[in-house]
């Protein structure tokens, strides 16, 4: 069950900067198990994100490794998503901060098509209220800054994958997968989207990284159903680039998705530290 309840008011008046605290060809190769030919890996990476919309929903893990000169770290998140609404959660837990007694709790994250809601984080923002960004707004279209690149959008990256490799079987999480690698590039997913919402959100992240193409490793199962994508940002940050890897699992696969958007007298409109 998917509870959709839209949001209406002001517009968000500041950018949070989440999480950055850190100061073609195709390949060859042999044919897949189910008959899938691997000599053909453009044609089954791009078309991951139709099957993911196919599959319904699913459970989802990431993990964003940022590395900033010697600063490294890692913010890992756990949740659901349904695909055909584009609504999904995720509860993202920070790294711990050397300066603070106990660990803080997770951020609360709830993604819906064009908009991004956040819960405990923020300076500033009350402890009960939301905070509500729109995506398109975000210099890299929310695809790292939330801290976690959410399935839907780091799947419909692959529409623009620009060179690929079929790299064998493999496994994760104990189901048979085929391991493709490759580039991909944000601007030609950008005009490949499947929606406007994402093609609004992906042109917007055109300008937000050093270069449009990305390397990217996915993990499709014999229906070519992503199980795991990978891609390497570089992300501009001042007069230095932020190395960031981000990692999505999918798992889980058509369970209930119960996702309410807050209400408008729960967001919180004004300014974040």
């Amino acid at each position: 069950m998917v509870v959709w309840r839209r949001t209406t008011g002001l517009g968000w008046g500041g950018l949070l900067a989440l999480m950055l605290a850190v100061s073609g060809c195709s390949g060859t190769g042999t044919a897949a198990s189910d008959g899938r030919s691997s000599d053909d890996p453009l044609r089954v990476v791009r078309s991951a994100p139709d099957l993911l919309v196919e599959s319904g929903s699913s459970q989802t893990r990431t993990a964003m490794r940022m590395a900033s000169g010697g600063t490294r770290l890692t913010i890992q998140g756990e949740g659901v998503f349904d695909y055909t609404s584009g609504l999904g959660e995720l509860r993202v837990t920070l790294p711990p901060d050397p300066g603070a007694p106990e660990r803080g709790e997770p951020v609360t994250e709830v993604f819906a098509p064009g908009e991004l809601f956040m819960k405990n984080r923020g300076a500033g923002v009350p402890a009960d209220k939301w905070v509500r960004v729109e995506v398109a707004g975000v210099a890299d279209g929310n695809v790292v800054t939330g801290g976690a690149t959410d399935p839907i959008t780091a799947v419909e990256l692959l529409r623009g994958v620009r060179s690929a490799d079929d790299l064998g079987a493999a496994s994760v999480d104990g189901v048979p997968v085929r391991h493709y690698r490759g580039v991909t590039d944000i601007a030609v997913a950008a005009e490949a989207a499947a929606t406007a919402r994402l093609r609004e959100q992906l042109t917007a992240a055109v300008g937000g990284f050093t270069s449009t193409e990305v390397p990217f490793d996915a993990y499709l199962d014999d229906q070519g159903t992503p199980r795991r994508v990978r891609h390497e940002f570089s992300l501009a940050q001042g007069l230095r680039a932020v190395e960031v890897t981000s990692t999505v699992t999918l798992f889980g696969f058509g369970v209930t998705v119960d996702v309410a958007l807050p209400a408008p007298e729960d967001v919180y409109w004004g300014a974040v530290a």
